[in-house]
């Protein structure tokens, strides 16, 4: 689910946002199954993934423009080198999104009450595999919007959502790679963002989110690895501890200062643990910090386990990312605010 710039919602519909082990570059969607285990989301790579839009426009967006938007940002995902995806323009139809009917549908809805809500994508999936069969998504059109090639003044851009709604779509949950501050009014506005999947959009008339950043190149990629993809990058894992104890929920970010790129993770588990795949072999610095850009119910749907109660801190080496595996495990430990 993507929100305008004042405020952040909880990703998905009832899903939890958890990995059964240590985060690898994002956090990604999870399921329990029947049989009690939890499994992450993602479709079979077997075959396209079909997906079909609406035959209707709002003022200012055709239906053909909508779904020519809607096809770019599909096509932006399928052409991260490093990833196994593939998907299918199926038509038009008159179904709706959200309608358990065998179809993904991405459309336009008119959702008055959820005034800071742009967007949002819900799942089907396989009880027994974790496997996704359907999904939905919504953009809201109590907002205006535009798919202008530069933008257009007081309207949202629906290329940038539709691929931040259609990262959720793969199985991917948020980043955490922003920059926001406090508005007078209440909510945030977005200062910078490191991450096509920050949970928070730049605003009406913004079209920066069109294209993917390296930690949602990261995501897409360990998530549906293209072969070859872990040979030729490298991880990094260790625990985020305070006074000793494990930190669930820090936001930890390995930073190239060659290339400049930026890709987060988050210790994820009771033990404090994290990992983050996807990394160009080399030196990184590591960066620990509280999720306190965004709400935390963006992040994860048990906010009251995520610990934000300490001070940035960063390691005190740099860490080298090797080839093909994953570096020696290291403790950060930071402290109290």
């Amino acid at each position: 689910m993507r929100g305008v710039a004042h405020r952040r919602a909880a990703v998905t519909l009832a899903l939890l946002l958890a990995v059964p082990g240590p985060a690898r570059a994002y956090l990604k969607f999870s399921s329990p199954t029947l049989r009690g285990e939890l499994v992450t989301l993602q479709w079979d790579t077997t075959r396209p993934v079909r997906y079909f839009v609406t035959n209707r426009g709002v003022p200012g967006v055709s239906a053909s423009e909508f779904q020519a938007a809607v096809a770019r940002a599909f096509d932006t995902w399928e052409a991260v080198p490093t990833a196994a995806i593939r998907f299918q323009f199926a038509g038009f139809t008159n179904a709706e999104p959200f309608e358990d009917d065998g179809q993904s549908v991405v459309g336009f809805q008119n959702q008055p009450e959820l005034e800071r809500v742009l967007g949002a994508t819900g799942f089907v999936i396989d009880a027994l595999t974790g496997e996704i069969v359907e999904s939905d998504i919504f953009l809201n059109s109590a907002f205006d919007w535009s798919t202008a090639g530069t933008g257009q003044p007081g309207r949202f851009d629906v290329q940038s959502t539709a691929l931040h709604e259609s990262g959720h779509f793969l199985g991917l949950g948020h980043s955490a790679l922003g920059e926001t501050e406090v508005r007078g009014g209440g909510g945030r506005r977005v200062l910078a963002s490191g991450a096509v999947m920050f949970p928070i959009s730049f605003g009406p008339g913004a079209i920066a989110d069109r294209e993917l950043q390296p930690d949602d190149i990261a995501g897409v990629s360990d998530l549906y690895p293209e072969a070859g993809f872990r040979d030729r990058t490298g991880a990094v894992r260790g625990r985020v501890t305070r006074s000793g104890r494990p930190v669930f929920g820090a936001h930890v970010v390995a930073f190239n200062p060659a290339t400049r790129a930026l890709i987060g993770g988050f210790s994820i588990n009771t033990n404090g643990e994290f990992q983050i795949a996807g990394l160009t072999p080399g030196p990184h610095v590591i960066r620990v910090e509280p999720l306190d850009d965004a709400d935390v119910d963006s992040f994860f749907s048990d906010e009251g386990a995520v610990d934000v109660d300490f001070q940035v801190t960063y390691f005190d080496r740099l860490f080298v990312a090797p080839r093909g595996g994953v570096g020696e495990r290291f403790v950060v430990e930071v402290r109290p605010k």
